[in-house]
């Protein structure tokens, strides 16, 4: 139930919102062009699409596009009660606000990923900027458009220069150029990237078990073993053509130190990786 309530449009449509809710609450995300950064205030909410779920707890912060909807939020305690700040972007205000050129953050990316939401670290210039927030929701006759431009713009700016700027290029460059990958082409183009299960998975939104049975339907073999096996072969290919170095090959093939791709590589091909190029030379 919604116990407090404010928001400030910008050129009509909701920008920000500031909302206090005591269990049981849901919200359901609409199917819409706009994207959401969500930060908890206070108590825990979880977020759901299908059957793929992130916890955020106090001070943790979400970041969604609801082009193709379905998320929702929900508690996860029945004590308490969750509030919440909520920055909205609409396509149409950014190509307004940002009349040249959009910032970098909102262009295509590069990566092959489905990937519509995730978590946001804890950032100390983003609680600074909440809490000028909560300034201006607490001094509504301070605020007017420019105030607003100036907002949006600052958050833009923030994000982009987080830890997770990669993350959230993904999710906001989705507005202008909504691409879906196929699952195989997600798997395919990240075979030999430095990633474990949970983060692959979480590019083809879907949960962690819901990805390993659609793997397993279609490559008859589990992720792990798969990806192993292709790894594997991949250095086979360059300890034959290339003289790199074994560690740079180990890497470039997406394993992340070197005695876990020797001892992969020895139980699969009985050889050491060193020895298995000496070989070859012979």
């Amino acid at each position: 139930m919604v116990i407090d309530y404010k928001k400030f449009d910008l050129f009509g449509k909701q920008f920000l919102q500031k909302i206090v809710l005591t269990p049981p609450f849901e919200y359901t995300f609409p199917e819409a062009e706009q994207a959401c950064f969500l930060y908890m205030l206070g108590g825990e909410m979880q977020y759901q699409s299908g059957d793929h779920q992130i916890d955020i707890p106090t001070h943790q912060a979400l970041l969604l596009n609801c082009i193709n909807s379905g998320k929702q939020i929900h508690e996860t305690s029945a004590k308490g009660k969750g509030e919440v700040v909520i920055v909205t972007f609409h396509p149409d205000i950014l190509k307004k606000v940002y009349e040249r050129e959009l910032p970098l953050v909102f262009q295509p990316s590069n990566k092959v990923t489905n990937q519509s939401s995730g978590k946001i670290n804890n950032d100390f210039l983003i609680q600074k900027y909440i809490e000028g927030l909560l300034f201006y929701f607490e001094n509504p006759s301070l605020v007017n458009d420019e105030i607003l431009i100036l907002k949006l713009k600052e958050i833009i700016l923030l994000l982009a220069q987080t830890q997770d700027a990669e993350t959230i290029q993904v999710i906001l460059s989705q507005l202008f150029s909504p691409t879906i990958y196929t699952f195989k082409q997600i798997v395919e183009a990240n075979l030999f990237l430095q990633i474990n299960i949970d983060e692959l998975a979480q590019k083809t939104n879907l949960s962690v078990s819901s990805f390993k049975r659609e793997f397993k339907k279609l490559y008859d073999d589990s992720p792990a073993n798969y990806i192993k096996n292709k790894r594997l072969e991949k250095a086979t290919e360059l300890l034959a053509i290339s003289n790199e170095r074994i560690t740079d090959i180990a890497f470039e093939c997406g394993f992340n130190d070197l005695a876990n791709f020797t001892k992969s590589f020895h139980d699969k091909y009985k050889i050491t990786p060193t020895n298995y190029r000496l070989r070859l030379k012979k």
